[in-house]
């Protein structure tokens, strides 16, 4: 088994964190929170009081962090994890923060630290029960280091070298993101036009957003909208995609209306409700936990 540092517990993370202790590994945890980090160490971790602390005498350190500046802050600030690593070790990070942040944090880790991207896809239940799709960029030396780390987590798929993980992710983001604006789109114009909203998902659960629909109906139907991924984090996500594509001279005029979309539902109060919660705000309702 090996020895990891994992750097991030919240919802998503401290489910990935309790997964590596239940098969095993030896864990030293860190969170900015440090009471989150109590219900690990019953169960076996070890606590760090920083990021660099944290590094000391492991193989491999994980971060699953909310946003590009939290990693940025987590790594390079004050007593930050770039002070505690040692060439030889790799740094695994599973936070979705875009190619142009990951590749930032590659250029300025210290000499013989190698950095992998593995961002992943999953709601919380799928973290808690390894069911995770998980997108990799590294190379192959260092992908046969951490495999059979990142399979505890779900599917593991390498996408190519570094920074191509966030890349895919950031692709995949796009197609869920609209897949639930166009789920919201079509309920509110079937609505418009007196369809029962029964019967319009039940044509669209034979549709090709039939796996959204599946998804996400209980919600939709009952107006409550229980965070298995935040809408906060969705909005995020989307705008790390229409980043990307700007600076690349792409027009995603899709993607800029699925995210007009969040903002609405954010400035709404979903932002801490699932992100299926945007369906609500689309066809004029108010969405609950």
């Amino acid at each position: 088994m090996a020895k990891i540092a994992f750097l991030g517990l919240g919802m998503m993370g401290s489910r990935m964190a309790t997964r590596l202790l239940e098969v095993g590994h030896q864990l030293t945890v860190w969170n900015r929170t440090p009471e989150r980090t109590a219900p690990l160490v019953q169960l076996g971790a070890l606590a760090a009081s920083s990021p660099a602390e944290a590094a000391a005498g492991v193989g491999v350190v994980i971060t699953m962090l909310a946003t590009p500046d939290a990693l940025e802050e987590v790594l390079f600030a004050g007593d930050g994890l770039v002070r505690g690593l040692l060439p030889g070790q790799i740094v695994v990070d599973m936070s979705t923060v875009g190619p142009d942040a990951e590749q930032s944090v590659a250029s300025r880790l210290p000499a013989g630290v190698s950095l992998v991207d593995a961002p992943v896809r999953g709601s919380l239940p799928a973290a808690a029960g390894g069911r995770l799709q998980v997108f990799v960029g590294a190379s192959d030396q260092d992908l046969a280091r951490v495999r059979p780390i990142l399979e505890v987590f779900g599917d593991v798929r390498h996408t190519g070298g570094a920074g191509s993980g966030q890349a895919m992710k950031l692709v995949m983001n796009l197609a869920l993101g609209a897949s639930m604006a166009v789920l919201g789109e079509a309920l509110a114009l079937g609505e418009s036009l007196l369809l029962p909203r029964d019967m319009v998902l039940d044509v669209l659960s034979d549709s090709p957003i039939a796996a959204t629909v599946s998804a996400k109906r209980t919600n939709v139907e009952s107006g409550h909208y229980p965070p298995a991924f935040a809408l906060r984090l969705a909005e995020k996500d989307l705008k790390l995609v229409t980043d990307a594509a700007t600076g690349r001279g792409r027009d995603l005029k899709l993607a800029r209306a699925t995210l007009a979309w969040l903002d609405e539902a954010l400035r709404r109060g979903a932002a801490d409700l699932d992100f299926s919660a945007v369906v609500a705000t689309i066809v004029g309702e108010d969405a609950n936990v």
